[in-house]
């Protein structure tokens, strides 16, 4: 049977709840704070010419959401990692299969921020732009813009994947109250009506954006605060980690 009792250099299986919480907080908080604030107040949709104005007006503005994306990317690999960690005791496949869609997801959203990131470049004072026509610019730093947008529904299809596994773990766990997982399996569900509903009929998303989001938010907000209030029952966590 292993040993599933920490050494004494390994931190205990409640620090990491934690942990996660907290990792889980940041990206919840940095992700509002980028379509809200940063993208929500600087992006008119339809409209190139305002919208670079806009960004232009308030350069250090879009970079922080920029640098914030980023810390989020960092964040999210650290809570996959502590995710599996929590997880594997259920089913170590299945585990595994978690993280797999997770690296997808979070390979593609890096993408994305990518072109968070390009949408600056046409926008720039680099002396090679000065010839060009400024109307063709910002039309080109808005379709950068377009394109995180598509590269980020499409993460969140492998999220919402990941988001499934994840909560039928939770609710198989025994150390997770079951209704957490099926409020993570509620969120999966609506990323994937989400982002296949942007694919297939963009009007049908229209009307069904935001509110389809709203389980994602209940759902990975009461994980959040879980693993940040409760953590993890540990005593069961051995059990399942002692049979594993």
């Amino acid at each position: 049977m292993p040993n599933s009792r920490p050494l004494p250099h390994q931190m205990p299986i409640q620090a990491w709840a934690r942990f996660a919480g907290i990792l889980y907080l940041l990206i919840i908080v940095i992700g509002l704070f980028g379509e809200t604030v940063i993208r929500g107040t600087l992006v008119v949709t339809g409209d190139p010419a305002a919208t670079a104005q806009h960004i232009l007006a308030t350069p250090s503005l879009w970079r922080l959401g920029i640098a914030a994306q980023d810390l989020l990317l960092i964040c999210a690999v650290g809570l996959t990692f502590t995710c599996y960690l929590l997880l594997r005791p259920v089913d170590r496949n299945l585990a595994r299969l978690l993280v797999c869609f997770a690296l997808v997801s979070l390979a593609v959203e890096s993408i994305s921020a990518l072109h968070l990131h390009a949408v600056l470049t046409p926008l720039s004072d680099a002396a090679y732009l000065k010839a060009v026509d400024p109307q063709l610019l910002y039309l080109t730093a808005y379709q950068s813009i377009v394109a995180h947008a598509h590269a980020f529904g499409l993460a969140l299809i492998f999220f919402g994947i990941e988001c499934l596994i994840a909560g039928h773990l939770i609710r198989k766990s025994g150390f997770f109250p079951k209704w957490i997982g099926v409020l993570m399996q509620l969120a999966g569900a609506g990323y994937l009506i989400n982002s296949f509903s942007m694919i297939l009929s963009p009007a049908l998303q229209a009307l069904l954006f935001p509110f389809i989001l709203l389980p994602a938010l209940v759902g990975e907000s009461a994980f959040c605060l879980w693993l940040l209030l409760k953590g993890v029952d540990g005593a069961a966590w051995e059990r399942r980690a002692a049979a594993a």
